[in-house]
């Protein structure tokens, strides 16, 4: 049992793998600390708690395994354009809790660069992939919380959106956001020059020299017996 959660938990995508591991234990310090609390607030704490991460994973995973697929370097440089955009939204109207607003804005990537998957909302409501980032909004206004979080992960993610899919496509338009080379060298494995080919080998195992000449052990100057 033990072993298959291993393998299981080996089989997510490095990303997606490390980022949720430190979201579920930071999510696990806070479920301790609510514990404290009123019996409500830690009931409704758990629930929304529990919520983010599961989001978090699934549409996280869905970006590394889909459009990201083989670009890890991409993706990471993804989570630090964000981060660091939303950290300084953040500071300016004074929000420290951002974790939300990042799930939020991996929601955004995803659900525009999957515009026809439809979607269903427990089963009452059936709309489409682009729709899904407002869709959790109103939910989050349903539950009382403030829209805020939501608004700044769907404007970030809207920045890289346009930035990344939207403007280099459009005329005139070039590509903004060049993931920096040492991020290809650090999270991306190397690929094979596709134009390499292999000297080929005979049955003996001798390969063919540079001049095209097959090396026999053979004396090239030595003339042919008459």
């Amino acid at each position: 049992m033990a072993n298959s959660v291993t393998q299981e938990y080996m089989q997510i995508p490095a990303v997606t793998r490390a980022y949720t591991t430190a979201c579920v234990l930071t999510t696990a310090a806070v479920e301790v600390h609510t514990k404290t609390h009123s019996e409500f607030h830690s009931v409704f704490a758990l629930h929304n708690s529990r919520l983010a991460p599961v989001q978090l994973y699934r549409y996280c995973r869905m970006l590394e395994e889909g459009s990201f697929r083989g670009r890890t370097a991409d993706f990471v440089y993804m989570f630090l354009f964000g981060g660091v955009l939303m950290t300084l939204f953040g500071l300016f109207a004074n929000l420290f809790f951002l974790g939300q607003a990042f799930t939020i804005m991996l929601v955004y990537v995803w659900s525009r660069r999957n515009p026809y998957i439809r979607m269903n909302f427990f089963g009452l409501l059936n709309f489409q992939a682009p729709f899904l980032p407002w869709v959790l909004m109103g939910f989050s206004l349903l539950l009382g919380n403030s829209i805020v979080i939501d608004l700044l992960g769907i404007g970030v993610g809207h920045i890289y959106y346009f930035l990344e899919d939207v403007f280099p496509n459009q005329p005139g338009g070039r590509k903004l956001l060049a993931t920096p080379g040492i991020f290809r060298f650090l999270f991306d494995a190397p690929q094979e020059d596709p134009n390499y080919a292999p000297l080929p080998e005979d049955q003996d195992g001798i390969s063919w020299n540079g001049q095209g000449v097959e090396d026999t052990g053979q004396d090239q100057n030595e003339e042919d017996p008459q």
